[in-house]
């Protein structure tokens, strides 16, 4: 005889269907929500707005960084780079004596092959997990990188070794290991959403959502963080270090904002995420520049990217010329926060 069915109680009910609708919502409900998808970002605000011939610029690191210090930003200084399979053999003497440092790819994307070294145990180099490499596991990851394997494309490559960015202190308390960065997406030069990614024990010092870092909204008109996800669900607290997420002020807002219009004004494109981290000497460092920018910033902020993207267009057709300084006083303007009816 099979089994009766189960029939839950009215209150079990509801709450699963409070549950399902929190975390999966229908097509009208993501437009009335303004959530910006792939396609549309691509087709109505990247597509029209990056013509192909700029991408060079930020696809390829070292030119970013070259066209930042000639507009007069800090970057994090580069202590080599790794071009051919002989020099892999040797990537120490690249070092210069340094014991932490960053290797990445010029071409890489998403944090896809970026290695955090924090310092060194004895010959060993330990990442900021505590986990340690041999020279020769330095050496076969400079090697991928080189042969393409975390590049655009799959391209060869070269390895970027660049200075380890020591967080403010501020910014350590909220992070696992990690040094913190902030993205601030663009349009038009006009800064439209910032998140700050905080690393996690999961995500072994990188600040990567996917690899499960948090994502934390940043106000733009005061630089306070207003929300957090981690694995898309909202947060108030570090997993690992169970301190406070909500209510930070990131130290000097105004000069990332600064930083972040630079950027667009130095590449051209009209759609983009600039990436921002502050070092507690050197203060706000420009990380890279990215042409495709992903959408996870609306769940850290809990407000879709049309909310603010149609504002800018809209601004930007009767003030074509607008100057730094006005697209700031707009942004700050029109874009303070404020907490969501609905939460995506």
């Amino acid at each position: 005889m099979p089994d009766a069915p189960v029939i839950a109680d009215e209150k079990t009910v509801a709450s699963e269907h409070r549950w399902w609708h929190r975390w999966f919502r229908t097509p009208g409900e993501l437009h009335e929500l303004g959530v910006v998808g792939i396609n549309m970002r691509n087709a109505r605000f990247l597509l029209p707005n990056n013509p192909r011939r700029l991408y060079e610029l930020v696809d390829n690191k070292l030119r970013t960084k070259a066209l930042a210090e000639e507009h007069g930003m800090n970057v994090a200084e580069t202590y080599g780079v790794v071009r051919n399979p002989h020099d892999a053999n040797r990537v120490e003497k690249f070092l210069g004596g340094n014991e932490s440092f960053v290797i990445k790819p010029t071409r890489g994307s998403g944090g896809k092959g970026v290695l955090v070294i924090d310092g060194k145990n004895g010959a060993n180099f330990v990442k900021p997990s505590g986990t340690e490499l041999t020279p020769g596991d330095l050496r076969n990851h400079v090697t991928n990188i080189l042969a393409g394997l975390f590049s655009l494309g799959g391209k060869r490559d070269y390895a970027l070794i660049e200075y380890r960015v020591l967080p403010a202190a501020l910014l350590t308390a909220l992070s696992f290991q990690g040094a913190p960065d902030i993205r601030v997406v663009m349009l038009h030069g006009y800064p439209v959403m910032a998140m700050l990614r905080a690393s996690t024990k999961e995500s072994d010092g990188r600040s990567n959502l996917h690899q499960g870092a948090i994502g934390i909204g940043i106000d733009i008109a005061t630089g306070i963080t207003v929300r957090a996800i981690h694995h898309g669900k909202p947060v108030n607290r570090h997993p690992d270090l169970g301190i406070n997420l909500i209510g930070v002020q990131i130290p000097e807002w105004d000069t990332i904002l600064r930083m972040s219009v630079t950027c667009q004004e130095m590449t051209g494109l009209g759609y983009l995420g600039v990436d921002i981290m502050i070092d507690e000497t050197k203060g706000p460092l420009m990380i890279e520049v990215n042409a495709r920018p992903g959408l996870a910033i609306q769940m850290a902020n809990g407000i879709g990217l049309m909310k603010r993207l149609e504002p800018v267009v809209e601004e930007h057709r009767r003030h074509p010329n607008a100057d730094l300084p006005a697209k700031i006083a707009f942004s700050k303007k029109h874009f303070r926060a404020k907490l969501p009816t609905a939460r995506i």
